[in-house]
Protein backbone atom coordinates (compact mmCIF):
# COMPACT_ATOMS: atom_id res chain seq x y z
CA UNK A 1 0.00 0.00 0.00
CA UNK A 2 1.59 3.44 -0.99
CA UNK A 3 1.38 5.99 1.06
CA UNK A 4 -1.62 8.40 -0.03
CA UNK A 5 -2.15 12.11 0.10
CA UNK A 6 -3.14 13.76 3.58
CA UNK A 7 -6.12 15.91 2.91
CA UNK A 8 -8.14 17.49 6.22
CA UNK A 9 -11.14 18.37 5.50
CA UNK A 10 -12.34 21.77 7.44
CA UNK A 11 -16.02 21.89 8.16
CA UNK A 12 -17.33 25.50 8.04
CA UNK A 13 -20.04 23.75 9.79
CA UNK A 14 -17.79 23.01 12.79
CA UNK A 15 -17.16 26.75 13.82
CA UNK A 16 -18.97 25.59 17.63
CA UNK A 17 -16.65 23.20 17.77
CA UNK A 18 -13.57 25.29 17.73
CA UNK A 19 -14.11 26.13 21.43
CA UNK A 20 -12.95 22.40 21.91
CA UNK A 21 -9.35 23.63 21.43
CA UNK A 22 -6.38 22.41 18.90
CA UNK A 23 -6.97 18.84 19.69
CA UNK A 24 -4.34 15.84 20.05
CA UNK A 25 -1.89 14.48 17.96
CA UNK A 26 -1.21 10.96 19.41
CA UNK A 27 2.36 9.53 18.33
CA UNK A 28 1.58 5.80 18.60
CA UNK A 29 5.06 3.32 19.00
CA UNK A 30 5.64 0.22 18.96
CA UNK A 31 8.24 -2.04 19.56
CA UNK A 32 9.30 -5.01 16.78
CA UNK A 33 10.16 -7.28 19.77
CA UNK A 34 6.52 -7.92 20.62
CA UNK A 35 4.14 -9.57 18.79
CA UNK A 36 1.58 -7.27 16.39
CA UNK A 37 -1.59 -6.42 17.79
CA UNK A 38 -0.24 -7.04 21.61
CA UNK A 39 -1.21 -3.40 22.50
CA UNK A 40 -1.60 -2.20 25.89
CA UNK A 41 -5.19 -0.79 27.37
CA UNK A 42 -4.73 2.61 27.04
CA UNK A 43 -3.61 1.96 23.31
CA UNK A 44 -6.31 0.25 22.24
CA UNK A 45 -8.60 3.21 24.07
CA UNK A 46 -6.90 5.96 22.28
CA UNK A 47 -7.21 4.11 18.60
CA UNK A 48 -10.86 3.37 19.41
CA UNK A 49 -11.80 7.19 20.41
CA UNK A 50 -9.57 8.95 17.51
CA UNK A 51 -11.18 11.01 14.76
CA UNK A 52 -8.04 9.70 12.35
CA UNK A 53 -5.72 6.78 12.39
CA UNK A 54 -2.87 7.20 10.13
CA UNK A 55 0.17 5.21 8.79
CA UNK A 56 2.61 6.08 6.43
CA UNK A 57 4.47 2.63 6.71
CA UNK A 58 1.74 0.14 4.57
CA UNK A 59 4.06 -2.48 5.73
CA UNK A 60 3.46 -1.95 9.04
CA UNK A 61 3.14 -4.91 11.18
CA UNK A 62 1.02 -3.61 13.34
CA UNK A 63 -1.95 -2.60 10.36
CA UNK A 64 -3.52 -5.91 9.80
CA UNK A 65 -4.69 -6.39 13.69
CA UNK A 66 -5.54 -2.45 13.62
CA UNK A 67 -8.16 -3.41 10.78
CA UNK A 68 -9.09 -6.50 12.05
CA UNK A 69 -10.26 -4.06 15.37
CA UNK A 70 -12.67 -2.48 12.98
CA UNK A 71 -10.51 0.60 12.63
CA UNK A 72 -9.95 2.71 9.38
CA UNK A 73 -6.39 3.52 9.21
CA UNK A 74 -5.59 5.98 6.75
CA UNK A 75 -1.85 5.42 4.03
CA UNK A 76 -1.22 8.72 4.73
CA UNK A 77 2.00 10.60 5.57
CA UNK A 78 1.14 14.44 6.56
CA UNK A 79 3.20 16.78 6.94
CA UNK A 80 3.44 19.01 10.40
CA UNK A 81 1.03 21.76 9.24
CA UNK A 82 -1.27 19.52 8.01
CA UNK A 83 -1.44 17.13 10.74
CA UNK A 84 -2.13 20.30 13.04
CA UNK A 85 -5.07 21.47 10.55
CA UNK A 86 -6.82 18.15 11.05
CA UNK A 87 -6.66 18.03 14.82
CA UNK A 88 -8.62 21.54 14.66
CA UNK A 89 -11.63 21.79 16.49
CA UNK A 90 -10.70 19.07 19.43
CA UNK A 91 -10.12 16.64 17.15
CA UNK A 92 -7.67 13.43 17.89
CA UNK A 93 -5.60 12.07 15.40
CA UNK A 94 -3.36 8.89 15.98
CA UNK A 95 0.32 8.66 14.06
CA UNK A 96 1.12 5.31 13.93
CA UNK A 97 4.96 5.79 13.78
CA UNK A 98 7.42 3.24 11.98
CA UNK A 99 10.19 1.37 13.49
CA UNK A 100 12.98 4.21 13.06
CA UNK A 101 9.69 6.83 14.39
CA UNK A 102 9.03 9.82 12.70
CA UNK A 103 11.55 12.13 12.75
CA UNK A 104 10.76 14.40 10.10
CA UNK A 105 7.10 14.97 11.51
CA UNK A 106 8.44 15.47 15.27
CA UNK A 107 10.74 18.17 13.85
CA UNK A 108 8.34 19.84 11.86
CA UNK A 109 6.00 20.02 14.67
CA UNK A 110 8.80 21.41 16.81
CA UNK A 111 9.53 24.16 14.39
CA UNK A 112 6.02 25.64 14.31
CA UNK A 113 5.66 25.17 17.99
CA UNK A 114 8.92 27.20 18.36
CA UNK A 115 7.44 29.91 15.61
CA UNK A 116 4.81 30.96 18.18
CA UNK A 117 2.28 31.89 15.23
CA UNK A 118 0.46 28.29 15.71
CA UNK A 119 -2.08 27.02 17.81
CA UNK A 120 -0.46 23.64 18.96
CA UNK A 121 -2.19 20.43 19.40
CA UNK A 122 -1.50 18.60 22.39
CA UNK A 123 1.30 16.44 21.79
CA UNK A 124 1.53 13.21 23.49
CA UNK A 125 3.80 10.09 23.29
CA UNK A 126 2.09 6.88 23.75
CA UNK A 127 4.06 3.64 24.24
CA UNK A 128 1.77 1.21 22.66
CA UNK A 129 4.14 -2.05 23.54
CA UNK A 130 6.73 -2.18 26.06
CA UNK A 131 10.32 -4.73 25.59
CA UNK A 132 10.29 -6.77 28.35
CA UNK A 133 13.56 -8.06 30.18
CA UNK A 134 16.03 -9.87 27.96
CA UNK A 135 13.85 -8.78 24.29
CA UNK A 136 17.19 -7.15 22.78
CA UNK A 137 18.36 -10.94 23.17
CA UNK A 138 16.03 -11.49 19.98
CA UNK A 139 17.74 -8.56 18.16
CA UNK A 140 20.71 -10.99 18.83
CA UNK A 141 19.36 -13.93 17.28
CA UNK A 142 18.19 -12.32 14.33
CA UNK A 143 21.45 -10.60 13.65
CA UNK A 144 23.19 -13.85 14.08
CA UNK A 145 20.88 -15.85 11.81
CA UNK A 146 20.87 -13.43 9.14
CA UNK A 147 25.03 -13.31 9.63
CA UNK A 148 25.20 -17.64 9.53
CA UNK A 149 23.43 -17.32 6.39
CA UNK A 150 25.08 -14.12 4.52
CA UNK A 151 28.39 -14.09 6.17
CA UNK A 152 31.67 -16.26 4.24
CA UNK A 153 33.42 -16.61 7.11
CA UNK A 154 30.67 -17.05 9.41
CA UNK A 155 28.29 -19.40 7.19
CA UNK A 156 30.63 -22.22 7.48
CA UNK A 157 32.19 -22.10 10.99
CA UNK A 158 31.38 -25.11 13.21
CA UNK A 159 31.11 -26.45 17.02
CA UNK A 160 34.88 -27.46 17.19
CA UNK A 161 36.22 -24.80 14.79
CA UNK A 162 34.17 -22.57 17.10
CA UNK A 163 35.67 -24.25 20.15
CA UNK A 164 38.97 -22.30 20.93
CA UNK A 165 37.06 -19.23 20.95
CA UNK A 166 34.85 -20.06 23.99
CA UNK A 167 37.84 -20.96 25.98
CA UNK A 168 39.60 -17.28 24.66
CA UNK A 169 36.22 -14.81 25.71
CA UNK A 170 35.72 -16.75 29.01
CA UNK A 171 39.35 -16.08 29.97
CA UNK A 172 38.90 -12.67 28.66
CA UNK A 173 35.60 -12.45 30.76
CA UNK A 174 37.50 -13.65 34.43
CA UNK A 175 40.43 -10.88 33.48
CA UNK A 176 37.52 -8.28 32.93
CA UNK A 177 35.98 -9.57 36.55
CA UNK A 178 39.40 -9.31 38.20
CA UNK A 179 40.08 -6.37 36.79
CA UNK A 180 37.01 -4.42 38.13
CA UNK A 181 36.47 -2.53 34.68
CA UNK A 182 32.86 -2.26 34.45
CA UNK A 183 33.10 -1.60 30.65
CA UNK A 184 34.94 -4.29 30.28
CA UNK A 185 32.87 -6.34 31.54
CA UNK A 186 29.99 -5.82 29.92
CA UNK A 187 31.57 -6.36 26.73
CA UNK A 188 32.77 -9.70 27.18
CA UNK A 189 29.60 -10.80 28.65
CA UNK A 190 28.32 -10.02 25.27
CA UNK A 191 31.13 -11.91 23.25
CA UNK A 192 30.62 -15.03 25.47
CA UNK A 193 26.97 -14.64 24.98
CA UNK A 194 27.72 -14.25 21.30
CA UNK A 195 29.22 -17.56 21.59
CA UNK A 196 26.36 -19.08 22.86
CA UNK A 197 23.91 -17.60 20.31
CA UNK A 198 26.38 -18.74 17.49
CA UNK A 199 27.10 -22.85 18.99
CA UNK A 200 22.87 -22.52 19.34
CA UNK A 201 22.58 -21.31 15.31
CA UNK A 202 25.10 -23.92 13.93
CA UNK A 203 23.23 -26.87 15.65
CA UNK A 204 20.05 -25.72 13.80
CA UNK A 205 21.56 -26.92 10.56
CA UNK A 206 22.83 -30.20 12.04
CA UNK A 207 20.61 -32.69 9.93
CA UNK A 208 20.50 -35.65 12.67
CA UNK A 209 19.73 -33.73 15.80
CA UNK A 210 18.97 -30.32 15.28
CA UNK A 211 18.44 -27.85 18.36
CA UNK A 212 17.85 -24.26 18.63
CA UNK A 213 18.85 -21.23 20.96
CA UNK A 214 14.82 -21.60 22.41
CA UNK A 215 16.09 -25.31 23.09
CA UNK A 216 18.85 -24.60 25.26
CA UNK A 217 17.11 -21.76 27.10
CA UNK A 218 14.46 -24.21 27.51
CA UNK A 219 16.54 -26.47 29.01
CA UNK A 220 18.42 -24.50 31.23
CA UNK A 221 15.61 -22.92 32.36
CA UNK A 222 14.45 -26.21 33.16
CA UNK A 223 17.10 -27.27 34.96
CA UNK A 224 17.43 -24.21 37.11
CA UNK A 225 13.95 -24.36 38.29
CA UNK A 226 14.15 -28.23 39.05
CA UNK A 227 17.74 -27.00 41.13
CA UNK A 228 15.69 -24.47 43.26
CA UNK A 229 13.26 -26.06 44.82
CA UNK A 230 13.85 -23.67 47.93
CA UNK A 231 12.69 -21.33 45.55
CA UNK A 232 9.96 -22.71 42.56
CA UNK A 233 9.00 -25.77 45.27
CA UNK A 234 8.35 -26.39 48.75
CA UNK A 235 12.11 -27.25 49.66
CA UNK A 236 13.81 -25.14 52.51
CA UNK A 237 17.89 -24.04 52.07
CA UNK A 238 18.76 -21.14 53.89
CA UNK A 239 22.47 -20.83 53.84
CA UNK A 240 24.65 -21.31 50.47
CA UNK A 241 25.89 -24.15 51.34
CA UNK A 242 22.69 -25.67 51.78
CA UNK A 243 21.63 -24.21 48.60
CA UNK A 244 24.52 -25.82 46.95
CA UNK A 245 24.27 -29.47 48.63
CA UNK A 246 20.65 -29.20 47.49
CA UNK A 247 22.07 -28.42 44.11
CA UNK A 248 24.97 -31.39 43.90
CA UNK A 249 22.38 -34.14 45.49
CA UNK A 250 19.77 -33.00 42.81
CA UNK A 251 22.36 -32.92 39.63
CA UNK A 252 23.41 -36.33 40.49
CA UNK A 253 20.32 -37.83 40.34
CA UNK A 254 19.70 -36.27 37.05
CA UNK A 255 22.80 -37.75 35.72
CA UNK A 256 22.87 -40.82 37.39
CA UNK A 257 26.22 -40.46 38.71
CA UNK A 258 27.80 -42.93 40.84
CA UNK A 259 30.81 -40.92 41.53
CA UNK A 260 31.67 -37.80 42.86
CA UNK A 261 34.13 -37.16 40.37
CA UNK A 262 31.79 -37.66 37.51
CA UNK A 263 30.86 -34.56 35.31
CA UNK A 264 34.53 -32.55 36.50
CA UNK A 265 36.75 -32.03 33.14
CA UNK A 266 40.09 -33.06 33.09
CA UNK A 267 40.96 -31.15 30.08
CA UNK A 268 40.31 -27.93 31.80
CA UNK A 269 43.42 -26.39 33.87
CA UNK A 270 45.04 -28.44 36.37
CA UNK A 271 45.19 -26.18 39.44
CA UNK A 272 41.54 -25.62 38.92
CA UNK A 273 40.86 -29.37 38.37
CA UNK A 274 42.52 -30.18 41.45
CA UNK A 275 40.14 -27.77 43.37
CA UNK A 276 37.55 -29.25 41.79
CA UNK A 277 38.22 -32.46 42.61
CA UNK A 278 39.04 -31.28 46.09
CA UNK A 279 35.51 -29.44 46.43
CA UNK A 280 33.73 -32.78 45.43
CA UNK A 281 35.43 -34.51 48.07
CA UNK A 282 34.87 -32.30 50.49
CA UNK A 283 30.74 -31.80 49.62
CA UNK A 284 30.49 -35.65 49.92
CA UNK A 285 31.74 -36.03 53.31
CA UNK A 286 34.62 -38.37 52.05
CA UNK A 287 38.26 -38.73 53.69
CA UNK A 288 40.29 -39.62 51.13
CA UNK A 289 44.08 -39.13 51.65
CA UNK A 290 46.14 -37.49 48.91
CA UNK A 291 48.22 -39.57 46.75
CA UNK A 292 51.73 -39.77 47.99
CA UNK A 293 54.51 -38.86 45.14
CA UNK A 294 57.91 -36.78 44.81
CA UNK A 295 57.82 -33.44 42.85
CA UNK A 296 56.33 -29.82 42.22
CA UNK A 297 52.75 -32.37 40.59
CA UNK A 298 51.90 -33.26 43.89
CA UNK A 299 53.11 -30.27 46.05
CA UNK A 300 51.19 -28.43 43.99
CA UNK A 301 48.31 -30.77 44.20
CA UNK A 302 48.46 -30.39 48.40
CA UNK A 303 48.18 -26.43 47.92
CA UNK A 304 45.17 -26.97 45.55
CA UNK A 305 43.44 -29.06 47.80
CA UNK A 306 44.56 -26.55 50.98
CA UNK A 307 43.65 -23.92 49.24
CA UNK A 308 40.04 -24.69 48.26
CA UNK A 309 39.64 -25.86 51.81
CA UNK A 310 40.58 -22.72 53.01
CA UNK A 311 37.91 -20.80 50.45
CA UNK A 312 40.91 -19.85 47.92
CA UNK A 313 40.66 -20.04 44.64
CA UNK A 314 44.27 -21.32 43.41
CA UNK A 315 43.54 -20.95 40.06
CA UNK A 316 42.37 -17.17 40.77
CA UNK A 317 45.02 -17.24 43.27
CA UNK A 318 48.31 -18.20 41.06
CA UNK A 319 47.01 -15.77 38.38
CA UNK A 320 46.49 -12.96 40.57
CA UNK A 321 50.38 -14.11 41.46
CA UNK A 322 51.15 -14.27 38.07
CA UNK A 323 49.91 -10.72 37.23
CA UNK A 324 52.21 -9.11 39.39
CA UNK A 325 54.97 -11.49 38.36
CA UNK A 326 54.04 -9.88 34.75
CA UNK A 327 53.54 -6.72 36.02
CA UNK A 328 57.47 -6.54 37.80
CA UNK A 329 58.91 -7.59 34.97
CA UNK A 330 57.27 -5.34 32.84
CA UNK A 331 58.68 -2.90 35.51
CA UNK A 332 62.23 -4.36 35.23
CA UNK A 333 62.11 -4.00 31.45
CA UNK A 334 61.22 -0.07 31.63
CA UNK A 335 64.09 0.43 34.15
CA UNK A 336 66.62 -1.16 32.09
CA UNK A 337 65.07 1.26 28.94
CA UNK A 338 65.84 4.16 30.86
CA UNK A 339 69.49 3.14 31.69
Amino acid sequence: MNATSFEPTPDPDRAPDDAAGPGRVVLLTTSHRVAPGLLSWPAWQTLRTADRIVCADGAHPQLPYLREAGLTVDGASPSAAELVDACAGGRTVVVVAAGEGEPALTDGLARLAGSGRVAMPELELLPASYDLPGARLLDLVQVMDRIRLACPWSSRQTHKGLAKYALEEAYELVEAIEDGDRDELREELGDVLLQVVFHSRIAEDDPEAPFSVDDVAAGIVTKLIHRHPHVFGDGTARTPEEVRETWLRTKAVEKGRLSVTDGVPVGQPALALAAKLSSRVRAAGLDVPLPAGDGPGYDLLALAVRAEADGVDPEAALRAAARAYRDAVRLTEEQARRK
